[in-house]
């Protein structure tokens, strides 16, 4: 049996959801990056975990396309694949990527890790930012400045970058995400 991204999205979302830390949030076709790439699947915890799916009939090289992006937003990020192409995204992603691998047993399709990820040291905080909406970001800043200037996206995220550390935007980002999703869900 071939395995397509259906198939192991199915089973990933299961998987988060039964571990014993459980996401606050899972967020399926994140745009990120100001619109620039769509992550798969974002579990969210203090943190987001971005989940890149690679079927059996996917080209693995574009996970490395789609990384230049996923490397500035997210704090970890893992490819969920087949074992068609394991050896081949161990040799061509970065280490701090999760390798984890997809196969199908008695019907079932269970993932396993290869290789666990690690915190992603090219997280950008302006580029993170941007995976919020306006709104979003407005909470982001002193109520006071709220109204004093027009802002834009780009002027926002310059703002609160600024003023704020990798740690503490990367949490702040989840937690934003992690209400979108809520009032989405109701």
């Amino acid at each position: 049996m071939q395995l397509n991204d259906s198939d192991i999205r199915k089973s990933l979302i299961q998987k988060l959801g039964s571990q014993a830390k459980k996401p606050k949030a899972i967020v399926e076709e994140l745009r990120v990056h100001n619109g620039n790439a769509i992550a798969d699947v974002v579990a969210i915890y203090d943190n987001a975990h971005c989940y890149e799916i690679k079927g059996d009939g996917d080209k693995i090289e574009r996970a490395v396309e789609q990384g230049e992006f996923f490397n500035q937003v997210f704090w970890k990020i893992s490819l969920v694949t087949t074992s068609k192409h394991v050896e081949k995204a161990l040799s061509i992603l970065p280490h701090f990527w999760g390798i984890m691998e997809a196969q199908e047993i008695d019907g079932t399709v269970r993932i396993a890790y290869v290789r666990k990820s690690v915190p992603n040291s090219n997280f950008d905080k302006k580029k993170a930012l941007l995976t919020l909406w306006k709104s979003e970001m407005l909470n982001l800043v002193a109520p006071q400045q709220r109204k004093k200037h027009i802002w834009t996206r780009d002027s926002l995220s310059t703002q609160i970058s600024q003023a704020k550390r990798k740690v503490q935007i990367s949490r702040e980002i989840s937690s934003l995400l992690t209400e979108r999703c809520q009032k989405r869900c109701l």
